[in-house]
């Protein structure tokens, strides 16, 4: 085992499907499989839901399929999310879990988590830097391998706004300038700055992590802290 850092280029060990679902079992959550081969996680109030739908593969981010998909709804018997976000296979399970305890803990109606300085200071506190040209928008990690902004939503990305031209938080590792992600995130423009920050903080962490095995693409950008 290793114990590598930073986190945002460990990747997620293969095991991104366990380490969730364990998560969500551990905050009481319901499970079950569907008839599209995914499995959908449901909060105990039915506000929140947590789908595995890489199996289905309904679309990619970055070149990726998606793998996880988070959603929240403003009453049980609501047919429409109030906000969506998404997750390719790669992403540190660590960051997505925490996300989820910040979604199990907070009101699924929820919407006043601050403005766009609550996600950027959070990666600030963690020694993020602002891009030069967009610091009210834009942060990267030191080595230029990492990157949380405010954009455009890509196509696909649902939310309950249906103004078009809507932005949301995109984050992405790129181990490499030019070469393929390693993982993509996005966040549809409803959701709570709040809960983008709780994600991007703990993806900021430079707490190491422990892999069995590391991204190839990212041998060269990680640090091994210890081995065990």
């Amino acid at each position: 085992m290793y114990w590598v850092t930073p986190r945002h280029l460990a990747g997620d060990d293969g095991v991104l499907a366990e380490r969730i679902g364990d998560a969500l079992v551990s905050l009481g959550w319901s499970m079950w499989p569907t008839s599209c081969h995914t499995l959908l996680y449901v909060s105990p109030d039915n506000l929140r839901g947590a789908e595995w739908i890489l199996a289905a593969y309904p679309f990619e981010l970055g070149g990726l399929p998606v793998a996880w998909q988070l959603s929240a709804r403003p009453h049980a018997n609501s047919a429409m999310t109030e906000w969506n976000a998404y997750f390719t296979t790669g992403v540190p399970y660590e960051a997505l879990a925490d996300l989820l305890v910040a979604i199990d803990a907070c009101e699924a109606t929820d919407t006043d988590f601050g403005g766009a300085e609550t996600v950027l200071n959070a990666l600030s506190a963690q020694g993020w830097l602002r891009d030069v040209d967009r610091p009210h928008t834009t942060a990267t990690d030191l080595g230029l391998s990492g990157c949380v902004s405010l954009e455009p939503m890509p196509p696909l990305i649902q939310d309950a706004d249906p103004r078009p031209d809507l932005s949301g938080w995109q984050a992405w590792a790129e181990p490499v300038l030019g070469a393929p992600y390693l993982w993509c995130a996005s966040f549809s423009a409803s959701v709570p700055n709040g809960l983008v920050a709780a994600f991007t903080s703990s993806l900021a962490s430079p707490v190491p992590v422990a892999r069995y095995s590391v991204p190839k693409s990212a041998e060269g950008r990680l640090t091994v802290v210890h081995r065990s």
